[in-house]
């Protein structure tokens, strides 16, 4: 009939048991941290904000001032030839808008604003067409026309300089 297992094989089989045991104990417990994180995770993620937190947030808003916008005369200045002598040189003809956050900052910049278009024309005397094209043209003319009117403004500082046109002809 059926043999009886030797005392080895019930020996290996007993030392076999606990393992999976083991490994069983170790799942339900990874499974549980898993569980507790995904449920910390939407916690903090579907909170509503506290009425602090929202009054706090709407005096922030509220604190914000819109920017003001100081337009520029509309300039044609003469550019660098680029091509033989019996041509005419190109023009360019610009309008500029300068960005400031704080209202009080344009009434300092408002009686500077000659002194501006006088370094931006001399600065722009001296650029060719090539020097204007393509998006990295206008990018670097912008950055260049910024620093100048914030250095003609110093200590008063203008955010942004804005083109509302340009053209080269």
């Amino acid at each position: 009939m059926a043999k009886k297992p030797k005392k080895e094989e019930v020996e290996a089989s007993d030392e076999e048991a606990p393992k999976s045991g083991g490994r069983k104990k170790l799942f339900i417990i990874a499974g549980a941290v898993a569980l507790v994180a995904a449920g910390a995770g939407g916690w903090f993620f579907l909170k509503k904000p506290s009425a602090e937190q929202i009054a706090a947030a709407e005096a922030a808003a509220k604190a914000k001032k819109p920017a003001t916008f100081l337009e520029m005369k509309d300039m044609t200045i003469g550019m660098a030839a680029a091509s033989a002598q019996g041509e005419r040189p190109p023009l360019m003809k610009i309008k500029v808008v300068l960005e400031v956050a704080d209202p009080k900052v344009s009434d300092e910049v408002r009686p500077l604003l000659p002194r501006v278009e006088d370094a931006f024309q001399v600065f722009m005397r001296e650029l060719r067409p090539s020097d204007l094209e393509g998006s990295a043209g206008m990018y670097r003319l912008k950055e260049e026309l910024l620093r100048r009117v914030n250095l003609t403004v110093y200590p008063a500082k203008v955010d942004a300089v804005l083109f509302k046109e340009l053209l080269v002809q």
